[in-house]
Formats: structure tokens, sequence, C-alpha cells
């Protein structure tokens, strides 16, 4: 994915906030770099938080982008205010010690069909993203077929190494060292990172705050903007509110 999977933040949020969208290298309109791993897209995230002097910042991470911003936390810290958790998982893949994962046959089979047709795997992990009630709707399919439709497709390569960091990569033991407030956002739906992995970060970060989508799959943002929207503004205030006694 890439930042266009924003657009309906940005044209309701950006009246009253800043709003910064970024393009994981070799996605969207960000260059191809020489590494995929998590590692490698935390650093580029904090480079740019240094490059735009950013600060009292609320950084939400969707999907992959919540491992990333939990690799990224600690060198962030002091420039945020807060952080959101969207359809993430601390671990993608399922192992014996988190059982809330994929199974490793289905992050093979991701891989397969990337290799096979990057354009039909993205067409096929869209599908997966939404239930069947979500896109019932006329005006929202029409919405959320707009906004998918400026998403860029990375190259297989670029595609293929983001999975392999999704399949080796175990990021439970990061959780408890959140010391900012956190907000969980997930769909009771989602079928690419369980609701059960959000539960699982909503009880291991320390005084976090958890919000569960009732019929929403992966991309609630998109859906349900509205109420995920306000969901998002309401938490900043919160949160702001406080920093002020």
């Amino acid at each position: 994915m890439s930042s266009a999977v924003w657009r309906l933040q940005a044209d309701d949020l950006s009246s009253r906030f800043r709003v910064v969208m970024p393009d994981l290298a070799g996605h969207g309109r960000s260059e191809l770099s020489t590494g995929y791993g998590f590692e490698a897209f935390a650093a580029d995230l904090v480079q740019l938080f240094v490059q735009l002097d950013l600060r009292d910042v609320l950084l939400a991470g969707w999907s992959m982008g919540a491992q990333i911003v939990l690799t990224a936390y600690q060198q962030l810290r002091e420039r945020l205010i807060a952080l959101v958790l969207i359809s993430g998982t601390p671990c993608f893949a399922a192992t014996e010690s988190f059982p809330y994962g994929l199974g490793l046959k289905d992050v093979e089979g991701m891989a397969l069909k990337v290799r096979r047709s990057t354009q039909r795997a993205l067409a096929g992990f869209t599908a997966l993203m939404f239930t069947a009630d979500e896109l019932r709707e006329p005006a929202v399919a029409r919405v959320t077929a707009d906004v998918l439709a400026a998403v860029q497709i990375p190259e297989a390569e670029v595609a293929l190494q983001s999975l392999d960091a999704l399949a080796e990569t175990d990021l439970s033991h990061l959780l408890s060292t959140l010391d900012l407030p956190v907000l969980v956002i997930n769909g009771d739906q989602d079928r690419i990172c369980l609701p059960e992995a959000s539960t699982y970060m909503a009880a291991h970060i320390p005084g976090s705050s958890h919000t569960v989508f009732s019929g929403s799959g992966h991309a609630l943002f998109l859906v349900r903007s509205e109420k995920f929207n306000t969901c998002l503004e309401n938490f900043w205030r919160r949160v702001s509110d406080r920093r002020c006694y």
C-alpha cells in the first residue's frame, strides 16, 4: 500500500491538523532502497521526523505500519505525544508463543502469489481487507475503489522482502516498553491481522485504550472513515488536554 490509502483522513483532518503521510521506501512515490525490513523502514521514518522537525506528533501505523511504529518508537519518543496502532499485530505469522497470527503456509502463499503476479496478489490482498457487508453501500464501495485505485503497485522484490520481514519478526517484547498514551483500533472481522492480536497488544501495553469496530475488517478507516476520524481526533484531544496539566 502507500500514503494514498489515507486520502479520506487527509481530506477531513487537514483543516485542523498538520497531516504527514509518508510512503515507505519502494512504495508509492518513494524511491527504491537497498533493504525493506522494519529497521530500514524505521530509520527512514526517524530521518523524516528530523528533516521536518516534527514534534508533539500523534503517530499512527496501520497493519505493517504498526510494527514499524513499534520499531521506531524509542528513537522517536521525545517527538511524540501518543501512538495509534490500527489493525496491527506485533507478530504477523503465528508462533508457539504468539498464536494470534496467520499460519506460515498462509504467509508463504502470499509470497507465491507475488512471484506469479504482483498485481493479482495485491487484488487478492485487497479483497481480504473487507467483509462482505462493508462494501454493499454503493457510495462507500465507490469511494473505497477510488482510493485504492491510486495505490501504486510496488515491485515484486519490494513486496517479497516486506513479506519476509513480516514472517520473521516478533515485536511482542516491545509492547511493555511503550510509555506514552496508546490507542489500539481494530475491526472484529479482520482476516489479515487477527482481532486477537489487537486484544493481545492492548493487554500488554501499559495503560492503553482499545476500540473495536464491530463488523469491520482490516481497512476500517476506509469504509467507516467518519467514525474512524472522530475516534482519532477525540483521542488526540484527550492526550493533548492531559499534557496541559
